[in-house]
């Protein structure tokens, strides 16, 4: 028995089923290259989910881990942490905010910005105005309350009852928002670019338009930018390309660049409806990743990283369009930046598969919508060895029909 059957072995034993893994076994990784248990090196275009934007193991962000590490990995939020402290100023620099709540996860940021709009709402506008409009085909994570923000059945189904006071309405549609708002709501929730949804970017002034919105109905507009954020469509936040600002945005996934760190950002004029009580997280932006985090933001604030996500992103689209050309079960490629999907007429999952054993790690998101996430340092060598291996996946594919 391999390494790696013994260890999947054991992970089948005992640890809980609740993803559907397939049969590779991670040990180490470097750049945009993931090995595993056996030695296999695999291209990996999928970055730990849009998590590893800085690639695997940037020295950077393991220096200041190490570094860390030897001093304070952990204290309680009672107190002051200077590496939180610097890690909450760069945020607010660089973005519309002025104070930052940290927890572990985007979905922790979510729930955050969940109770932040409804206290708000409730300290200044009573009890019965606690709605929340979000996108259909959204996904704000997997705690009951963020499913229940999440408008796809498949996320929910089981969990019921869901949390009362969500309204959903077709992303990008105005109108429909429009005809949704009524007296009882708060906040409208939108993914500047759906991610799990199939990589849906909304038309051209549609986020101005909700802004407007929100304006005029004295509403609080929240962007999750738990996926899109910290340079994955080449600015450090997407909002940044639409002009328009929300009042508070969840960060998470790769703001320490592989760590896990979540984060909410929120105006002043917002961020006191969270007082001393209402709300914490044991571990949220302790001394270790709040390290990692500075670490990775530097990097980004650097520029290189997201221009690199502009100009490999386009060629990474160009290089889909190509195949798009060749197969006819490719119906549109579609991104901004180095978040890029693939529609297709069949299923993408044993696609996916293939890739895998080839070499590849890629993901199907939607059902039929291939999603390409690599490290925002990758090259155009790489993206090319990624085409050739996808290619000629899909030329046997058209040779099997």
């Amino acid at each position: 028995m391999s390494n790696s059957q013994s260890w999947i072995k054991r992970g089948l034993t005992h640890v809980a089923k609740t993803y559907g893994r397939y049969p590779l076994v991670a040990a180490s990784g470097e750049g945009c290259w993931l090995t595993d248990i056996d030695g296999k090196k695999y291209l990996d275009f999928l970055a730990g989910v849009a998590v590893n934007n800085l690639g695997h193991c940037h020295p950077e962000v393991v220096a200041a881990l190490q570094d860390q590490a030897g001093k304070l990995l952990h204290c309680s939020n009672f107190f002051h942490i200077p590496q939180q402290i610097e890690l909450a100023e760069i945020l607010c620099e660089h973005s519309f905010g002025d104070r930052v709540f940290f927890c572990n996860s985007g979905a922790e940021a979510n729930e955050a910005a969940l109770k932040l709009v409804r206290k708000y709402s409730l300290d200044n506008h009573g009890d019965d105005r606690i709605e929340i409009i979000t996108g259909k085909n959204s996904f704000h994570g997997r705690t009951i309350a963020t499913i229940s923000a999440t408008d796809q059945e498949k996320i929910s189904t089981g969990f019921g009852p869901l949390l009362p006071g969500f309204k959903y309405v077709p992303f990008g549609d105005i109108e429909a928002i429009k005809a949704t708002i009524s007296s009882k709501t708060c906040a409208i929730m939108l993914e500047p670019i759906q991610g799990e949804g199939g990589i849906n970017i909304p038309p051209e002034g549609y986020l101005q338009a909700v802004r407007e919105l929100c304006d005029q109905n004295g509403l609080l507009l929240i962007f999750d930018e738990v996926q899109v954020g910290l340079g994955r469509t080449g600015k450090l936040f997407a909002y940044q390309h639409d002009g328009v600002e929300p009042d508070v945005m969840t960060l998470a996934k790769a703001l320490a660049a592989g760590p896990p760190i979540g984060a909410m950002v929120v105006r002043e004029k917002y961020a006191t409806a969270l007082g001393p009580g209402t709300h914490g997280s044991t571990f949220g932006g302790n001394p270790l990743l709040a390290a990692a985090g500075v670490a990775a933001m530097k990097i980004y604030l650097k520029g290189s990283v997201l221009k690199n996500s502009v100009t490999m992103g386009d060629y990474l689209k160009a290089k889909l369009e190509q195949l798009q050309t060749k197969y006819t079960f490719i119906t549109q490629v579609r991104g901004r930046g180095l978040m890029v999907g693939m529609e297709l007429t069949i299923e993408g999952g044993e696609i996916v598969k293939t890739a895998l054993e080839r070499g590849l790690l890629i993901n199907c998101t939607a059902g039929k919508i291939l999603r390409f996430v690599p490290p925002l340092i990758v090259t155009q060598q790489e993206i090319d060895q990624m085409i050739e291996i996808l290619d000629k996946i899909f030329s046997e594919i058209r040779t099997g029909e």
